[in-house]
This record gives C-alpha cells, structure tokens and sequence, in this order.
C-alpha cells in the first residue's frame, strides 16, 4: 500500500513534465510538415485559418459537453482578453512564425524560438508574476540558466562551423516531391526571416504571460478558454488572409500534404496544445512551461536530418549542449523554489494552528477573570457604590 502510494505520488509529480516534452515532439512535427507544405506553395495564412478552423471543431464538442456547468459569462474585459490572446496566438504569432520558417529551415526556426524561455522569464518579472532575488543561489541559477538558453540558440545562429558526418545521412535524400521545390535561400531572405521568428517569439511569449491571467477566470473551464481563442483567432485570421491574399485559388486544399499540415497543426498543435499547455501553467508558471521549448530544437534537428536529409553542422551539437544546459538550470531553480514555498506555507500552517490553539486554551482562563470582576462590581455596588459617584475622575 506504501508503495503504491508512493508510485502515485510521483506520477503525479512527473505529469507535468511528461506534459511538456511531449508537446515538444508534437511541435517538432508541426515544423517539418508545415515546413514542406510551405516549400509546396501554400499559404501561410491559409494554413493558420484551416489549423484553427479544425482545432475548434476537435475541441468545441469536449468544452460544451464537459464543461457545461457554471460557465463563466463573456463581460467586455474577458471578451478583451480573449481578443487578445487570439490576435497574440493564432494571427501574431503563427502568421509570422510560418513567414520565418518559410524562409529559413525547421532547425533554425526553432532556434531562434529558443530566446521564448528568456523572454517570457523578463516579461514574467516585469508583471511580477515571478519575483527575483539575486542574493539567493536559486535565482542566480535561473538567470544563469536562461542566459544559457538563449547563448546556445546564438551559437547554432551565428557559428555553423564544419559538416558532421553522420552514419545514417551518407545515404538519405531528401523526398522528391520536397526537393523540387527547394531552392537556395539569400541573405536578405535569412535575415527576413529572423526578424519574422523574433517577432513571433515576442507574441508568443505575450500569449503565456496573458494566458496565466485569463486562467484565473476560466479556472474550471479550460477547454471552454481554448476553444474560445481558437474561434476568436479563425475570424482574425480570415479577416488578415483575405486582406493579404487576392487570390481565390489560395484556398483550395485537397488530399495532400496541406491537409495533413492544416490537420495536424489543429488537432495537436493547436487544440491539444492549448489545453496542456494551459494546465501546466495553472500548476508551474509560465517560465516552466517555455523552459521545454529548447527540447524541441534538439528534436528537429535530429528528425530533420533524418527526413529531409537537413545537414547538421558542429554549431548545432555545441548550441545543443548549451541549451539543454541551460534548461535543466532553469528547471533545477524552479524546483528548488518550488520546495522552499511549499516548506515555507507548511511553517505559516503550523504557526496558525499553534497560535489558535494558544487563544483556545486561554479562553477558561479570561472567563475565570471575567468572573471575578463582575463579583467585584457587585461588591461595590452594595458598598463604596457612593464614593465611585461622588469622585468621577475614579472612572477614567
């Protein structure tokens, strides 16, 4: 039974971070079937209306029929901030992420990702939403941590150093139907894209920090606040693609690659991502969450090189070794502050029920005294009664 128990317990415990890693290899395949289906010549901004469309189909049956009771009403500012997080999520965001990839590579496009974790931590501590004292060891780790996170996501930027040769790349090519549409990307173009992904991840990291506020009011009503910003972001981002896109042949979409891009980006980036993502906040904070996102790049790069035979370069192992660094600092800070808030509510909890039992044991005592003064008033109401009227300055 005690062990069973224990097993429980840190299952429990582990949910989270089995939560996280596998949004990341959900994402890291997000990035090599958008990124072919980009190469292909769809639309981005097709794309993220019909992975939004799809999402709030998957998800809308699951928040009416579960999530029925008790739901909280749509007032002006939570009508606001569900506006917000889909112009942060599905239109910013994603839009500008797809324009980044689209002009770089899966690899690079999660690099450049990896700066969300520092981001989110600034803008965290900006709303105070995670408070930092340099002074204690915990905090000097995290900061240390996020500045790893972000120096290794630099160096497989700015240092692509020599080819390594893998066993299993000698003789991978690249699928046709990839590979005809490649073509060599400039300078300007590499550089466009960078400041896309920036872009993105900025809006990304706006969405955490906006999404942990909006729990507070969809607190039981999770799937409810996913499927509303999915909703919310597939009008904006109809009303952003018939403004960017004149062409009405862009929308068309048949049995390909783009369906399952547009399905699988719905289903698992958008809907089940959501909804994890958002459960995971409620229980770590959003710099637990965005501390994953580095696993993601490692995952592409190794996936990538398998399926479109993308090349791997020594700055991508060093970067690689900096960020995973970096990550189980930041992650080793967290719980280590995680701890010592647990231990420090335990100690107030001991407190109260010491100080109450004090005021309980006390309390004979006071009706003793209460007692013996009401005998004395008596008394002298019978006998110096005269005296207490006669001299008023007795009473003060």
């Amino acid at each position: 039974m005690w062990k069973a128990g224990r097993i429980k317990s840190l299952m429990n415990k582990s949910k989270p971070y089995l939560a996280m890693i596998s949004l990341q290899f959900g994402y890291a395949g997000l990035n090599l079937i958008s990124k072919v289906s980009l190469t292909g010549g769809m639309s981005n901004y097709v794309l993220v209306v019909y992975r939004h469309v799809i999402a709030t189909i998957v998800i809308a049956p699951f928040a009416i029929f579960l999530e029925r009771k008790s739901r909280p009403k749509i007032t002006l500012p939570i009508f606001m901030q569900i506006f917000i997080l889909g112009l942060l999520g599905p239109v910013i965001d994603q839009n500008f992420y797809y324009l980044g990839l689209k002009y770089t590579s899966p690899t690079f496009s999660c690099a450049i990702s990896n700066m969300l974790p520092a981001m989110t931590f600034v803008m965290a501590v900006i709303f105070r939403m995670e408070k930092i004292n340099m002074k204690k060891v915990i905090y000097q780790v995290k900061v240390v941590g996020t500045l790893l996170t972000v120096g290794g996501a630099m160096v497989m930027t700015l240092y692509k150093g020599p080819l390594v040769e893998m066993f299993w790349t000698k003789h991978i090519q690249p699928p046709k139907s990839y590979a005809s549409h490649i073509s060599p990307n400039s300078d300007k173009d590499w550089f466009k894209g960078s400041i896309f992904l920036i872009i993105a991840t900025l809006a990304w990291a706006s969405l955490f920090i906006l999404q942990k506020a909006a729990l507070k009011t969809y607190d039981k009503h999770q799937l409810t606040l996913t499927t509303l910003v999915c909703f919310m972001g597939t009008l904006q981002a109809i009303a952003v693609t018939f403004v960017m896109e004149r062409r009405m042949s862009v929308w068309s979409i048949g049995w390909d690659m783009n369906l399952l891009a547009a399905a699988y980006a719905g289903i698992v980036s958008s809907s089940v991502s959501y909804y994890v993502q958002g459960r995971v906040m409620k229980v770590k904070g959003p710099v637990f969450a965005t501390a994953f996102s580095p696993l993601m790049m490692v995952i592409v790069a190794i996936m990538a090189s398998f399926i479109l035979a993308e090349k791997i370069y020594l700055g991508g192992f060093v970067g690689s070794l900096l960020i995973i660094l970096g990550l189980y600092s930041v992650l080793w800070g967290k719980s280590r502050e995680e701890k010592e808030k647990k231990e420090r509510e335990r100690r107030e909890k001991l407190a109260a029920n010491s100080s109450s039992s004090s005021s309980t044991a006390a309390q004979p005592h006071i009706n003793n005294n209460h007692q013996l003064v009401t005998s004395n008033i008596k008394d002298i109401e019978t006998g110096d009664g005269v005296e207490l009227q006669q001299n008023p300055e007795a009473q003060h």
